[in-house]
């Protein structure tokens, strides 16, 4: 890495540009950080002007976080290469259906000492039935380190600069202060663990637990049994990775890319609120994304397929009943009223999961 790291933001949607602010803010402060952050925005014209001039005349991304400045040091590219090319960290933070074409865009294109740390919550499809995470896919493509960032983050309170916890996910001791650096403000807290493929599957099920959240309120059923969902669906988000990913730890669910995530999504965030539409509306959830969303990007119907793919592939349906049902439920085969039946026949409603998470530690 240079003396100066530079920065890149790979991404620009309402969670893309409040990183931008934060990240912003910190290259003005810290010596270690190069002051210029670029910031990759897919052009799109708003009122017959481009979005990136937009940007860097009025320092707002007034499509997807309006009302909140951009430190005038953040440059907004529309150009993917030339916003990525001198970048020392790139900040990955797009819909993870596209994670693969970026990276067979910055393929041969960025240097070969850069890091990554990606936002992305989701996984990648595999041809024979399995996932894989996205921050895997993007070291797999591009050869590079990557770390992860999830945690109890609604945008817009972020950029509004209301207090907030993070989890980074680093295994390596040199870089995890400088992430930390990065990302780190008066009120929004980062705490750094090496367990980093769990938290990332923290941040890409929760979105699933959260559709199942919205049914809940669409179906007019109250708190207690929103509560029972969020319950359950931590149950198999710790099942999941024990099943997939051994070698955890359990302390990693008490962070905020775990359970506080998890319950503020499921009250506060997109997934939550389209899921209820779907119940109340009856419209599809391609069409409420399309008129809710302003062009922001659902992640958990496309989540909920790429695990039930995989769990069909394996057998175990019967396993992680809650995430099958809301699957099922958003490709058509339940109805949304079907869904209490699952909470009340689910297995697990007195115990956690059976047998330890190899490497937890203990409470």
């Amino acid at each position: 890495m240079s003396r100066q790291k530079r920065v890149c933001i790979v991404g620009s949607g309402n969670w893309g540009s409040a990183i931008a602010k934060i990240v912003g803010y910190n290259a003005k402060r810290h010596d270690t950080l190069h002051e210029t952050v670029t910031m990759y925005v897919y052009e799109e014209m708003i009122d017959g002007k481009k979005l990136t001039e937009i940007i860097n005349e009025t320092h707002e991304n007034v499509k997807y976080l309006p009302g909140h400045k951009l430190p005038p040091n953040v440059i907004a590219v529309p150009d993917l290469v030339d916003a990525a090319k001198d970048a020392d960290i790139l900040i990955f933070v797009v819909p993870h259906q596209f994670i693969r074409k970026i990276c067979a865009t910055l393929l041969g294109k960025i240097k070969p000492t850069a890091v990554g740390l990606s936002l992305i919550k989701g996984f990648e499809h595999q041809e024979d039935g399995g996932i894989d995470l996205i921050s895997h896919v993007i070291h797999k493509h591009l050869k590079i380190q990557v770390s992860v960032l999830m945690g109890a983050n609604l945008a817009g309170e972020v950029a509004e600069g209301k207090f907030c916890e993070t989890t980074i996910g680093c295994k390596d001791k040199e870089l995890a202060p400088i992430l930390r650096d990065l990302i780190q403000t008066e009120n929004f807290r980062v705490v750094v663990v090496d367990d980093v493929d769990t938290v990332e599957v923290c941040g890409a099920l929760k979105n699933i637990v959260a559709v199942g959240a919205g049914f809940v309120d669409g179906l007019g059923l109250g708190d207690n049994t929103k509560a029972a969902v969020i319950r359950l669906g931590l149950m198999e988000m710790i099942k999941f990775v024990d099943v997939f990913y051994p070698g955890s730890k359990l302390t990693t669910f008490f962070e905020s890319c775990g359970v506080a995530d998890l319950v503020t999504t499921c009250y506060g965030g997109r997934n939550r609120r389209v899921a209820e539409a779907f119940v109340r509306t009856n419209k599809s959830i391609d069409v409420l994304e399309k008129e809710l969303l302003n062009g922001q990007k659902l992640q958990g119907p496309i989540t909920a397929q790429e695990v039930y793919a995989l769990l069909q592939s394996r057998d175990m349906e019967k396993v992680f009943p809650l995430m099958t049902a809301i699957h099922k439920i958003c490709s058509g085969e339940l109805q949304p009223a079907q869904f209490i039946e699952c909470i009340r026949e689910h297995p697990e409603h007195t115990s956690m999961p059976k047998g330890p998470i190899r490497g937890r530690c203990s409470l």
